[in-house]
Formats: C-alpha cells, sequence, structure tokens
C-alpha cells in the first residue's frame, strides 16, 4: 500500500504544479483569439509575439530592472546576513526582526507604504523607485537565505583567519563569499525571479515612461486571455527552466 501511495502522492503533486503550465503551454498555439476555445494548431501568435515592439521592450525593461534589484539585493543581503552572524551590535535583534516584518508583511501595504515615502521625498515614479521597491522586498529574501546557511559554518574558521592575519573585508570575500556561493546563486536567482513577477507594488511605484511585462501583462489581461499572452508566458517559462538547468549544472559541476 505504502508503494502505490508515494508514487501517487508524488504524481498529484507535480500535476497540481505543472499541469496548469503545460495547458498555457498547449493553449500558446491555439488558432483562436480567446484560449478558452481550440480551434487548431498554429505557431501564428509566436509570430505576432516576435514583432511586437512593445511586449519586448516591457521584457527588456523587466529583465533589466531584476537584474539589477537581484544583483544590489543579493550584495547588500550578504554584507547584512555576514554582520548579524559575526557581530554583536545594537540594535542586532532589531535588525533581524525587522527582516521577518518585511517578508511577512503584505505586498499592498509595502506597496503603499513605498508610495507615500516617495511622494513625501519628491522621487519621481519609474525606473529608480521600481528599483529601491524591488530591493527593498527581495532583501529580507536574501538575508534569510543566506543566514540560515552561513549557521551551519563553524564559527572557528574565522578566528582562525583573524590569527593568521585575515582582516574582515579578507575574511568576507576569501572565506564566506566561496563558502556561501551555492546560497548567493539561490538567492540572486530567487530575487530575479521575484522582481520578474512582481505585480502588486510594481503598481504603485512604476511610471508611464518605464513600463514592465507583469504589469503590461496584467492590463492586456483585463481585455480577455488571448493566445498572445499565453506565447509570451510560455516564452518566459522555457527561460526560466534554462537558468534554473545552468545553474543546476554549475552547481553540479562546482562540487
Amino acid at each position: 500500500m505504502k508503494r502505490l501511495l508515494a508514487p501517487t502522492y508524488v504524481t498529484f503533486i507535480y500535476c497540481f504544479f505543472y499541469l496548469p503550465i503545460l495547458i498555457l503551454v498547449f493553449y500558446s498555439f491555439n488558432d483562436a483569439h480567446y484560449s478558452l476555445i481550440w480551434r487548431g494548431f498554429t505557431t501564428a501568435w509566436y509570430q505576432l509575439l516576435i514583432t511586437d515592439q512593445d511586449l519586448w521592450l516591457s521584457a527588456i525593461h523587466s529583465v533589466f530592472l531584476g537584474f539589477c534589484a537581484a544583483t544590489f539585493a543579493t550584495s547588500i543581503g550578504a554584507v547584512t546576513a555576514s554582520s548579524l552572524f559575526r557581530y554583536r551590535f545594537y540594535g542586532r535583534k532589531i535588525l533581524h526582526t525587522s527582516i521577518f516584518v518585511l517578508l511577512l508583511s503584505p505586498d499592498i501595504v509595502l506597496g503603499t507604504a513605498l508610495l507615500i515615502m516617495y511622494t513625501l521625498a519628491n522621487l519621481p515614479l519609474g525606473f529608480f523607485a521600481l528599483l529601491l521597491s524591488h530591493i527593498a522586498f527581495c532583501l529580507p529574501f536574501v538575508v534569510l537565505t543566506l543566514f540560515s546557511r552561513m549557521k551551519s559554518l563553524d564559527k572557528n574558521i574565522f578566528e582562525a583567519a583573524r590569527d593568521l592575519g585575515a582582516t574582515d573585508t579578507t575574511i568576507f570575500f576569501k572565506i564566506i563569499i566561496p563558502l556561501l556561493w551555492p546560497a548567493i546563486l539561490s538567492s540572486w536567482l530567487l530575487s530575479f525571479t521575484l522582481s520578474l513577477d512582481d505585480v502588486v507594488i510594481s503598481y504603485f511605484v512604476s511610471g508611464p515612461e518605464f513600463e514592465i511585462l507583469p504589469l503590461k501583462i496584467y492590463s492586456l489581461a483585463k481585455l480577455g486571455v488571448k493566445p498572445e499572452i499565453n506565447a509570451l508566458c510560455s516564452v518566459m517559462f522555457v527561460v526560466t527552466l534554462i537558468i534554473v538547468m545552468t545553474s543546476q549544472f554549475i552547481l553540479r559541476k562546482k562540487n
């Protein structure tokens, strides 16, 4: 009975997560203006997607924003996690608690708060407002991921490095970064995915001159889900799958 239940349970989990994506990819080849009516097989929506300059511009904006946000969030998060793990300073517990608060705060609350702050600071809505916002909500995920990985490290390594004359900067770049490299890469990929996927916070702080892909898809979906949107989402899924497989290959080769 256990041999039968285990494969059934695993199959159900995989179907629950990936069957909707497979349906989306399937209907991206639908020869109809609306996805729920199957009219036949066609690749016209992918051809239309290639020639749609507005969608490609939004996609480039999202990728560039996600790359910058993930890079800054991972860099700041690595320093923050290292500081929380190695040092005892005033306000350490408050900082650690505030990270959990940001992690558990609803997106609509964070988006409203950021919008009010940018308005009071006279910061124009657009790329920099989006970048700061995406760094803010990606940072807690990075810090917690790296901090949990650092807790498994032996603190005697850092003491030995100090005894050999290494400075804090040398310890960070020569010891901590190499030991945390898999977690750093995972944090970067997670931050990039979160930035690429965000709608709620971006809706509050985006400007008319810098449109990103999630908001573009959201505006198009209001008129009905068309196969062109399915084709775009299918391409995004394939790109994400390639990135994940590449990262796993690099980590396995490194190990």
